[in-house]
Order: structure tokens, then C-alpha cells, then sequence
């Protein structure tokens, strides 16, 4: 469904509160003109499972997709700075959510019971996590941070079933392990472009990755860096503080350039 951006010659600018409590859309696409979409206006969408927000959105009411089980992805726009109270509490089909640079704060059980969420990357604008935010998400494993820790309380990420890891950078402050009541570990994996294991051998081109034990690493590469299109090589997890990387294709293509980044 795509919402009209113009209805008996008024222009659509708001979703408005339980605009669509319950109803069965499988799809909708919001247009340009909206800048706000009220409390609870996709209720119990148990059918919805895309979405398509503008970046004309500023502001997204508490419990606006409460419960859309269907829902696998979103992509929240740069606009939106807040998180809202239970945004997308018992959204158990939500695999993969984008959250901007542009959000300060996760409310109070907004994605509680997120059961296939099983990742989540923070942004460093985030200065507040709210009571219970990922509470019963029993698929999550991995949570990453951007920037400085933010106010958290040890319901941040309570759950029955997992134990997720929290990752931070270095040169962000205010982190400890335990954080929010989880293990908080550094994640600083670094190419080590030296020593016998870097440059090619056996056919192969391979380096060395170093850093804190058990942290896990995505090793990606492309051929132009220009207009880069970064393809996965190999996951793995820093079992002790290092990782011996080969590439068995290198020799396929006039170059090759190579990147860490998490899964």
C-alpha cells in the first residue's frame, strides 16, 4: 500500500494515532510529505513485513509498530532522533534494523521480545538506553557501539534465553565490563602488515589480525577503491589474540584490497 501524499486536496503530512491498528497491509510506503506518525499507528500489523519511511519523518510516536510480527527489516531515517517507548515491542520477525546517527536515545522496551534479532550496531549519538530496550531478544549475541558508553541499567539487555556480548571501540570512555550487566569487550582487531605471515606464500596471499581474545571479525575484499563493492571472505573469532588470514584467490585479480569489520 502507498499512502497518498494528497487526499481531497489536502496534503498528507501525518499518520495519526491507530491509523492502522490491526489492519492487514502487508506493505506501505509512506510518502515524502509525512513528518510524523503518531502513537500505536501500526498496531497489531500482524501481516505488515516491509516499510519504507522518507526522510521527511521527524518523529515516529510510542508503540508505532507494536507487534507487527511480520516485520524483518527497517530502516529508521537520519531524521528521527528518538527511539520511542515499545517502537517495536514483540516484533519477533525483525532480523536486521538500521538505527542512524541521528538517535539519542532508545526508549523504555523498544524492541523487547525481538526474538530473531540477533545483532544490533548502536550509533555514538546514542546517549541513553532506556529500562528493558532489549529485553528477551533471545536471539541477540552481538551488540556494537560506535561511541562512548551510554546511561544504561542492567535491564538494558536482560533475556532468559542468550547472553549477549557488548563490543566497544577504541578511544571511546566511560566503558567497564560488566556493562548493562553484560561482558564488555574492546573491539580493535588490526592487520598486522608485517612479520613472515604477511604477502604471499604457498600461492596465497595472507597477513596476520591481532587483538582483544574472542572478539568477532569479518575479513571483506574488493578489487576497486574508487567504487568499492566489499564481498565477505571469512568470519572468525580471535580465540587468542591473533588470527592467520589466507586468500587462495588473490591471484584471480589484477588487485586486491582487504578490510575488517564485524558480522
Amino acid at each position: 500500500m502507498t499512502i497518498p501524499t494528497n487526499i481531497n486536496g489536502l496534503t498528507v503530512t501525518s499518520i495519526g494515532d491507530s491509523a492502522f491498528d490491526g489492519s492487514s497491509i502487508t506493505s506501505v510506503t509512506i510518502p515524502g510529505t509525512v513528518d510524523s506518525i503518531g502513537e500505536l499507528a501500526f498496531d497489531a500489523c500482524r501481516d505488515l513485513s516491509s516499510v519504507t519511511i522518507p526522510g521527511s519523518v521527524t518523529n515516529i510516536g510510542a508503540e508505532g509498530f507494536y507487534e507487527c510480527y511480520n516485520l524483518s527489516s527497517i530502516t529508521i531515517p537520519s531524521s528521527v532522533t528518538s527511539i520511542g517507548e515499545e517502537m517495536f515491542f514483540n516484533c519477533a520477525g525483525l532480523t536486521n534494523v538500521a538505527i542512524p546517527g541521528s538517535v539519542t536515545s532508545i526508549g523504555y522496551q523498544a524492541f523487547v521480545l525481538c526474538t530473531d534479532l540477533t545483532s544490533v550496531t548502536i550509533p555514538g549519538s546514542v546517549t541513553n538506553l532506556g529500562d528493558y530496550a532489549f529485553q528477551y531478544c533471545g536471539s541477540l549475541s552481538s551488540v556494537y557501539f560506535s561511541g562512548n558508553a551510554p546511561t544504561a541499567d542492567t535491564t538494558a539487555f536482560a533475556n532468559d534465553n542468550s547472553n549477549p556480548v557488548i563490543y566497544y571501540l577504541p578511544g571511546t570512555t566511560g566503558w567497564s565490563s560488566p556493562f548493562a550487566s553484560r561482558q564488555a569487550l574492546l573491539w580493535n582487531p588490526l592487520i598486522q602488515a608485517i612479520g613472515t605471515s604477511f604477502g604471499a606464500q604457498s600461492n596465497q596471499f595472507g597477513f596476520n589480525i591481532t587483538g582483544t581474545p574472542y572478539i568477532p571479525i569479518l575479513v571483506e575484499a574488493c578489487t576497486n577503491l574508487t567504487n568499492p563493492v566489499w564481498v565477505p571472505l571469512q568470519t572468525n573469532t580471535l580465540t587468542s589474540n591473533s588470527f592467520a588470514f589466507s586468500d587462495p584467490q588473490w591471484t584471480n585479480y589484477s588487485s586486491r584490497y582487504y578490510r575488517i569489520s564485524s558480522p
